[in-house]
C-alpha cells in the first residue's frame, strides 16, 4: 500500500506542528501524488526554499514512495492571518 493522505497529515502534524495543513490527493489512480497547504511557525525567518526543505525532510520516509508533491503555501502563522483578512475584506 502506497503512502496516504492521512499518513502525509499524521508526519507532518507530529513533525512540523501546524496550525492550518491541508493536504489533497490528485493521484487519480497513477500513485502517491500530493498537494500541500501548511501554515507553521517553524517557518519564521526562513525563506520558501528552506520551507520547502522542511517539509521533504519531514516527509523523507514518504518521500520514498510518493510520485509528486506539490506544496502549494507554506506560510507563517502570520502570513497566514494576512491573507486570510485580504481574502474576507476582498
Amino acid at each position: 500500500m502506497g503512502v496516504t493522505k492521512e499518513k502525509v497529515e499524521s508526519t507532518l502534524t507530529s513533525k512540523l506542528n501546524p496550525s492550518h495543513l491541508e493536504v489533497i490527493d490528485t493521484s487519480g489512480g497513477c500513485g502517491a501524488k500530493f498537494e500541500i497547504e501548511i501554515v507553521s511557525e517553524q517557518f519564521e525567518g526562513k525563506r520558501l526554499l528552506a520551507r520547502h526543505r522542511l517539509v521533504n525532510a519531514a516527509l523523507e520516509e514518504e518521500m520514498k514512495q510518493i510520485h509528486a508533491l506539490s506544496i502549494k503555501k507554506a506560510m507563517t502563522p502570520e502570513q497566514w492571518k494576512q491573507q486570510q483578512e485580504s481574502n474576507a475584506a476582498a
